[in-house]
């Protein structure tokens, strides 16, 4: 910080002809201005000026550090130019995080979107099986269920994610139907378990009404999409969410279990490291992610 001030300083320093006139643009003392340039020469170890009463004159040493030095401060104008153009024009690298089921379904198709309209941006799309530190991995966003914890982050919610219980024709047809909450624990569910938290204990809500019901069955998963493909064999009662089963339910392949009753909101948000202002490449990103969910069933956007 101390060369580049010392740079910006003789840059403007040999735009006048003495250090008296120098200093009047400074707004500061002559003495002032003599004793700053005297301490970067001492810095330096050369004389950058030759000096008399009323004028100054650039040495073979000032010559050079003003040559190479103005260069130098040309450079950071221009990167910094640069930078203030992303905050307005989407360009660059971005670096998007999203779950592995729905960033294959959803997400995957936000980029196509997303590059179609600003084809100067680089998207690479990291999908993982669960929430990766954003910061450390040098993520741009990350598209998730629910509000992180992170004070660094912030969230924007880009839509509503309804869980719903549901099953195959075939299963409710042999194992029978369902009347309450409580009817779960007699039915085999299939339980999706991600990051060894208790996924059996499912909290439903009608309303103002909320139950917890420890459920059990006979196979589970960590998988979303293997646990639809035994919901579709019928191996039993699933809560996921809507547009995980939008396709299916229109066929009929899945129906509505207790329809009143839906599990606790899981809702989708982009979660970005904390910046001010946010750049134009992220914040045109969650544009097109909420246009692109609003434009398919299953979203409330």
């Amino acid at each position: 910080m101390k060369q580049l001030s010392d740079l910006a300083f003789f840059s403007e320093l040999v735009r006048h002809e003495s250090l008296a006139s120098a200093a009047m643009a400074f707004d500061v003392t002559p003495p002032a201005v003599s004793r700053r340039l005297a301490a970067l020469e001492k810095r330096l170890g050369v004389r950058l000026l030759h000096r008399s009463t009323r004028r100054v004159g650039l040495s073979a040493e000032g010559e050079r550090y003003l040559a190479e030095g103005t260069n130098i401060l040309r450079q950071i104008d221009v990167l910094e130019a640069t930078l203030r153009a992303g905050q307005d024009t989407p360009r660059g690298l971005l670096r998007v995080n999203a779950s592995l089921g729905f960033g294959r379904k959803h997400v995957a198709n936000v980029v196509s979107a997303y590059h179609a309209e600003f084809p100067a941006v680089e998207v690479i799309l990291e999908l993982t099986d669960h929430p990766i530190d954003l910061i450390e991995g040098g993520f741009d966003l990350s598209v998730r269920f629910g509000e992180p914890p992170d004070q660094r982050l912030i969230a924007q919610k880009l839509a509503s994610n309804r869980r719903i219980l549901c099953a195959a024709p075939s299963y409710l047809a042999a194992a029978g139907e369902l009347s309450t909450p409580g009817d779960l624990t007699r039915h085999d569910c299939l339980v999706i378990r991600q990051e060894n938290h208790t996924f059996n204990n499912w909290q439903l809500r009608n309303g103002k009404q909320e139950t917890t019901v420890k459920v059990h069955g006979p196979v589970s998963s960590n998988d979303g999409d293997v646990s639809v493909q035994w919901a579709l064999q019928g191996k039993g009662v699933l809560l996921r969410s809507e547009w995980d089963i939008q396709q299916e339910l229109k066929t009929g392949a899945l129906v509505r279990v207790l329809p009143e009753w839906a599990g606790a909101p899981a809702d989708i948000f982009a979660v970005c490291p904390y910046a001010n202002p946010m750049p134009a490449k992220t914040r045109e990103f969650i544009r097109v992610t909420r246009e692109v969910l609003a434009s398919k069933a299953g979203f409330i956007v």
